[in-house]
Order: structure tokens, then C-alpha cells, then sequence
């Protein structure tokens, strides 16, 4: 394991902070780091995020991961959407990327992330957007437009789910145990697995934020809070957003799904699909796993061409 001690802050976390010799040359993501530490609630842990594309556009996607990647997982959407003129935003949340990584496993709660990506678009600003999310990106993601529909005009929408307190598929059960019995999960190969294709170079990609296992606090606690029995915190949020996305949402929406993902796959895409009004039949991804974005450039266009942008 590597020498690094935990950084203090001023909101009493500690927290380890990667190398950035870590994120030197990785394949595809020459993207510039933009960071915040003053996001209230989170003052002094450094939060990680991408801006590409003209700051004034008209049109903003914000781009949500879920565990254990991070924004890197978007690196063949962004170039898209930016390359049509729109900005891009696309956190890494608190111990995920380049973000922060909170060493107490405790710390790792629905609201803890909700609240962060809440703070990060007010302090952003960031209006007329297009919610892009995958896995946690939507779980967390989804429940936020209820809270601020103001900000929010569209949905693309990837293998992902609005847990309420019931059992998602017997895949999540499956990765749910898989995760708990290795508290140094093999990422690369974890990547490796959900899309064969993948280059290596790009798999070790994925896995370059987490040197070792201490920064893998958040990859460990993540599949532990979904919402799946009666009583989890975040489920009244969910509810909400269930009730939202069924009857209070007018704006055009775009889902594509990685047909081969076991645990979010098409029938929970397809339950999901008919909770959202007006959501159009999918882009059905055949050689997509739970990872869909690795075939993002096929989904970006599909979407902007859908939007009209």
C-alpha cells in the first residue's frame, strides 16, 4: 500500500486525495481537471469535475457514473456533445476520480452523495440540462430534477433503476455479494468482464483513481445503499422521483440500454422505461454490458439526433 496519509478538512472528513500522476496519459480522457472545495456542507473535500464545451451554451449535459467508475467513463460522449456546441459537465463523486475519497466507510450515505451533486449544480449554476446518468448516476441522479425541475429539460437515460424498497433482480443480489467478498475489488477486471471489447490499457483506466485498497471505501459501501428493503434512507426521495418521472415530467426523454448488463439490464430498463411519461421504445445496445457508455459514441449521436440538438 502507498504512504499516503489522510487529508484533514473543514468538514471534519478525513479523506485520502489520488496522486495526479495517477491520471497522467490515460487513454482517451484528455480532458482538463476543474475542482471545488467550498461546496457548503463539503468545504475542504476537493470535488472533481469536467467542463467541456463553450461555458455559454444554451444547452448543458450533465453527466452522472455510477461505482466504481467515474467520469472516465464518459470520455467517448463528451467529444460528442461537445463537438455539437453544447457544454458538458461531468462530476466524479466524493470517493470516486479525482474527487476526494472519504476513508470512513460511514460516511457513505444516499444524502452524503445526493447532497453533493444538489450543491454542485447550484453552485455551477447549470440550467437547461440534459440529465445523462448510468447505474448510481440515475439512482442518485434521478431524484434530483424533483427537487429543482427548473434546471432540468431533458433525460438521456442508460442502465439504471429508481429503487423504492423492493428487490431490484436476482443480478443485483449477485453483485451485491460478489462486491462484499472482495474489499479490494479488481476494477480492470471488473471492466474487463462487463465489456469484453474494452482495451486493457483503457480497463486499467477505470481503475486508476484507487492505488490501493484504502481509497476503495466508496467502491466497498455503494451496492450496500441501494434502496432494496423497507426503511433504507433514500427511499422517500425515490418515491418522489417515481411520481415525478410517471406524472409531472414534460420533457423529451432518450434511453438506451446494454442488452448483456445481469443486474440493470433490459427488464429493469423496460419497468423503468414505463415510469417515465412519454419515454420513447430504447436504443437497445446488443453488445453493451452494465457499462453502456464504452458505446457512447453510438448513444450520444443517437440522442442529439432524438433531442433535435
Amino acid at each position: 500500500m502507498t504512504g499516503a496519509a489522510p487529508i484533514a478538512t473543514a468538514c471534519g472528513i478525513a479523506a485520502l486525495r489520488t496522486p495526479d500522476d495517477r491520471f497522467a496519459a490515460l487513454p482517451g480522457y484528455a480532458f482538463a481537471p476543474h475542482y471545488r472545495d467550498d461546496l457548503p456542507g463539503y468545504e475542504g473535500l476537493r470535488v472533481h469535475y469536467l467542463d467541456e464545451g463553450p461555458r455559454d451554451a444554451a444547452v448543458t449535459f450533465l453527466c452522472l457514473h455510477g461505482q466504481p467508475a467515474w467520469s472516465y467513463l464518459y470520455r467517448k460522449m463528451i467529444p460528442v456533445f461537445a463537438g455539437a456546441g453544447h457544454r458538458v459537465i461531468a462530476p466524479d463523486l466524493l470517493g470516486f476520480g479525482r474527487s476526494d475519497k472519504p476513508v470512513d466507510e460511514a460516511v457513505y450515505t444516499f444524502a452524503f452523495h445526493r447532497g453533493m451533486l444538489c450543491a454542485l449544480v447550484e453552485a455551477l449554476d447549470l440550467r437547461n440540462l440534459v440529465l445523462v446518468c448510468q447505474d448510481w448516476g440515475g439512482i442518485l441522479g434521478l431524484t434530483i430534477p424533483p427537487t429543482m425541475p427548473e434546471r432540468f429539460t431533458r433525460l438521456l437515460v442508460m442502465n439504471t433503476t429508481i429503487p423504492v424498497g423492493e428487490p431490484v433482480s436476482e443480478g443485483f443480489v449477485r453483485w451485491r455479494e460478489f462486491n462484499r467478498s472482495r474489499p479490494d475489488l479488481d476494477i480492470a477486471g471488473l471492466f474487463q468482464r462487463s465489456q469484453p471489447d474494452i482495451l486493457p490499457q483503457e480497463a486499467a483506466a477505470n481503475a486508476a483513481p484507487f492505488p490501493d485498497a484504502r481509497y476503495k471505501a466508496g467502491v466497498r459501501r455503494f451496492p450496500e445503499l441501494v434502496m432494496t428493503d423497507p426503511g433504507m434512507t433514500g427511499i422517500a426521495e425515490a418515491r418522489r422521483a417515481r411520481d415525478w418521472w410517471a406524472n409531472e415530467w414534460h420533457g423529451p426523454s432518450f434511453m438506451a440500454v446494454g442488452m448483456t448488463d445481469p443486474v440493470l439490464g433490459p427488464e429493469v430498463m423496460a419497468r423503468l422505461r414505463a415510469g417515465i411519461r412519454g419515454c420513447p421504445a430504447p436504443l437497445e445496445i446488443p453488445d453493451g454490458g452494465h457499462f453502456v457508455q464504452e458505446k457512447g459514441e453510438t448513444i450520444a449521436r443517437a440522442a442529439l439526433r432524438a433531442f433535435g440538438l
